[in-house]
């Protein structure tokens, strides 16, 4: 297991103790409101771990402490993973940010695009444009998530098994082709929406590198970084680390059984957009790695420049994702906000009303776990529980507000 102690006090990296102790007092109210279960949060500056914490439980019916060793489930944490693998490809030349993915998939050689209609009898279009790669690292490839429920075409992914998940045995290929017999929302390029894409460009992954999305993983990234812990199961006799998801009744905090059970079987379907689980200790080695511009402890994935171009906004026109993209929920505001090769980006902190430095890139994932990283600040920081949905509670931007409040240099 990768390890995450601290190994400074806060005042040797910049940081007022006293003020950092805000996060805890604040995140513990939703324990004792009952509104979580249990967090951690961990906080780095200039490489050194300065706050790294632990409140309530995973699980309500046995009392079990949240722990250092944790196996968390990070769904859409899974894709910046999955984004870095497709930049390491590029990298490599085998593969461009404007090649036409049906050169990978040819399932999606001929696109049409959804006009008008009910979901039953949409009228079509044929798209103007090829889905790029670039398209499917910045969500503007058209596609959809079915749980969205905003669109006609939402609702064609929900009647074919797509909403949450997937159907039982699809694998990703099967996955793939389905998609791309569903209309797209949009032409490539023109709108910005948070979609399977990502779960696609995991598919391009597998196709160019000749090796299964989770071998790649483990050869490529996460063995090299040494994520002992992050896969897409969890072993049997490491089972107890894993948590229950929880949501909101009336009754209070229920355990939902249907997320719960995700981890524990080994997935048909390696989804590239959100199939991983990971711990406090793994995920922090990924941050680290980024915030170094691509090498941790000797080992480079990518190179600086590339991180560079990931981390900065590729919406055309320099636009926000409250100008250019589908009103969808949002664990924060999309005022001045960008979005790069896999990451949120902060254009504007001042139109964004937000506590943080421009060029911070973050995301986050369903049970409301999320994580940014601030390079002008060199401020890493991780939250991590198991609750749906993540747009409850206003986690994201409270964390934010509260690590920056406490940088006093």
């Amino acid at each position: 297991m990768a390890s995450l102690k601290i190994d400074a006090d806060p005042d040797e990296v910049g940081l007022d103790a006293a003020r950092l102790q805000r996060v805890d007092s604040y995140f513990q109210r939703y324990v004792d409101e009952g509104r979580l279960a249990g967090w951690s949060v961990a906080i780095t500056r200039r490489g050194r771990v300065v706050h790294y914490s632990h409140a309530g439980v995973t699980d309500l019916d046995t009392s079990t402490p949240v722990t250092d060793d944790v196996i968390w489930r990070i769904y859409s944490m899974t894709k910046p993973i999955t984004s870095v693998a497709a930049m390491m490809l590029v990298e490599r030349g085998l593969i461009d940010l404007n090649d036409p993915i049906a050169q990978f998939l040819p399932e999606f050689a001929e696109p049409r695009v959804y006009v008008a209609g009910p979901a039953a009898n949409p009228a079509t279009v044929p798209a103007t444009e090829p889905i790029r790669l670039w398209h499917l690292l910045t969500h503007t490839a058209g596609l959809t998530y079915g749980f969205h429920h905003a669109h006609a075409v939402d609702e064609i992914y929900r009647t074919r098994g797509y909403e949450f998940g997937t159907p039982r045995g699809v694998d990703l290929a099967t996955a793939c082709q389905t998609w791309a017999s569903c209309p797209l929302l949009f032409q490539p390029g023109s709108e910005w929406n948070y979609s399977v894409a990502t779960d696609v460009l995991g598919r391009v992954v597998e196709v160019v590198s000749g090796k299964r999305l989770d071998e790649f993983f483990a050869e490529e990234i996460t063995g090299p970084l040494g994520m002992t812990d992050t896969g897409f199961v969890v072993p049997e006799d490491q089972r107890h680390r894993l948590p229950k998801v929880y949501t909101m009744t009336a009754e209070g905090l229920r355990a939902n059984a249907s997320f719960s059970a995700t981890g524990t079987v080994a997935p048909t379907m390696l989804s590239g957009g959100g199939g991983l689980v990971s711990t406090a200790g793994d995920y922090h080695r990924f941050t680290q790695m980024l915030l170094r511009g691509g090498e941790l402890d000797g080992v480079r994935l990518l190179s600086p420049r590339t991180v560079a171009l990931m981390t900065r906004n590729h919406l055309p026109g320099n636009a926000d994702l409250e100008t250019f993209g589908r009103k969808l929920f949002a664990e924060s505001s999309n005022v001045g906000v960008g979005f790069g090769l896999g990451f949120s980006v902060v254009l504007d902190p001042v139109a964004g009303k937000s506590l943080t430095s421009a060029g911070e890139f973050a995301w986050g994932g369903l049970a409301s776990t999320a994580f940014y990283v601030d390079p002008a600040e060199e401020i890493t920081a991780m939250f991590f529980t198991q609750f749906v949905p993540s747009s409850t509670y206003p986690i994201r931007p409270r964390l934010r507000t509260l690590v920056m409040q406490a940088v006093v240099d």
